[in-house]
């Protein structure tokens, strides 16, 4: 039996040429294939080609935009609610509750919530707080008075229905301060501060007046401005609509300056009745650090020479002339004559009654 010779099995070498060609070849075929199935793109054909193309992307578009949209509806959606619970808190703090913490405080700094309307004007919760703390403040520190006891919530009760009724009031004066054209400017208030340092009623120096307004009532000193701009207001205002006063004041003066004896005519006009038995003679000796005279009236006695007479001086609560009668060193013998100013409450009545407030908070 003839045994059949097997062939030599080919090389790796070649096999792999093989396959290699083999594949080229398998894939130049495919390639032609798809270039003669492709679309020819021409002039005209070429819009047609790209609405195609972005058909095909639209489907990976809308989906993202649709997510979008609903993350901001939802975003909206929580924003809303969480000023609306913000509102909804406040205004139960502020209107149910009275609270007056230092959270709510700061609130009402920021967003405008009125406390009452006094005529044309929104009163501001802020304003009530602001009045409101400081009493606080200083019967806490000062007196240690505990309000969370029956006698401090009485004391409260009291404090909440003053400082309502002298914000209601300053809006009434700063509309008659419109009327009649009065302002207070910042010199006023500086000026003012200075006689308090000179009289050293708060402290001689700012730093003292700093630690003063802090510890007695929780103030710094724009709060302590922004107070004494109130207080000059008021006191600008009477002295603006207060004739009466204004021109007793100017016949007094007319009548010593026309030769009249100091003390007859103290005893004629002078309001002040400590000192009208006596020719307007004041009862104590004057110094520098005087604390029983206003500021404006010992800063005027100490440019004044002996025999001298002021001119009409404003007070502010009032309108005074004074004479130096005699000077030993630095203690001065002195007269005056006092004119005092109507209360504020004449001029704010007729407002009052005629506008009458509204209240948005019942003081309990």
């Amino acid at each position: 039996m003839k045994v059949k010779k097997l062939k030599k099995p080919k090389p790796v070498k070649y096999l792999k040429k093989q396959f290699t060609r083999n594949k080229d070849k398998f894939i130049a075929s495919q390639y032609k294939e798809a270039l003669e199935t492709l679309p020819k793109i021409t002039n005209e054909t070429v819009n047609d080609h790209r609405e195609e193309i972005l058909s095909g992307a639209r489907k990976y578009i809308y989906p993202l935009q649709h997510s979008k949209h609903r993350v901001v509806i939802i975003s909206s959606t929580l924003f809303t609610a969480a000023v609306i619970s913000f509102f909804v808190y406040c205004g139960l703090s502020l209107y149910k509750y009275q609270n007056y913490s230092l959270f709510i405080y700061g609130v009402t700094q920021v967003v405008p919530f009125p406390v009452a309307k006094a005529g044309p004007y929104y009163v501001a919760y802020e304003n009530y707080l602001f009045e409101l703390k400081h009493y606080i403040h200083y019967y806490q520190t000062q007196q240690k008075i505990n309000f969370k006891s029956i006698e401090g919530q009485q004391q409260l009760s009291s404090f909440k229905k003053q400082a309502l009724q002298i914000v209601v009031d300053d809006a009434y004066i700063k509309e008659l301060a419109q009327k009649n054209h009065v302002r207070v400017s910042a010199n006023d208030i500086n000026n003012e501060i200075n006689l308090l340092k000179q009289q050293n009623l708060l402290g001689n120096n700012n730093r003292v007046l700093d630690n003063v307004l802090a510890q007695y009532w929780g103030w710094t000193l724009n709060d302590f401005k922004r107070e004494l701009s109130n207080q000059l207001l008021a006191q600008k205002v009477v002295s603006t609509l207060d004739n009466s006063a204004n021109d007793k004041a100017n016949q007094a003066l007319t009548a010593i300056n026309s030769g009249q004896d100091f003390a007859t005519v103290a005893k004629q006009y002078s309001e002040d009745t400590t000192t009208i038995s006596n020719g307007g003679q004041f009862p104590f000796t004057i110094s520098r650090s005087n604390k029983d005279l206003a500021p404006q009236t010992l800063n005027e006695i100490f440019q004044l020479q002996n025999g001298q007479t002021s001119g009409i001086i404003n007070i502010g609560t009032g309108l005074e002339i004074v004479k130096i009668i005699s000077t030993s060193g630095e203690q001065i013998t002195a007269a005056h004559i006092l004119i005092n100013y109507k209360s504020i409450n004449t001029f704010i009545a007729p407002l009052e009654k005629s506008q009458k407030p509204h209240y948005y908070i019942t003081v309990k």
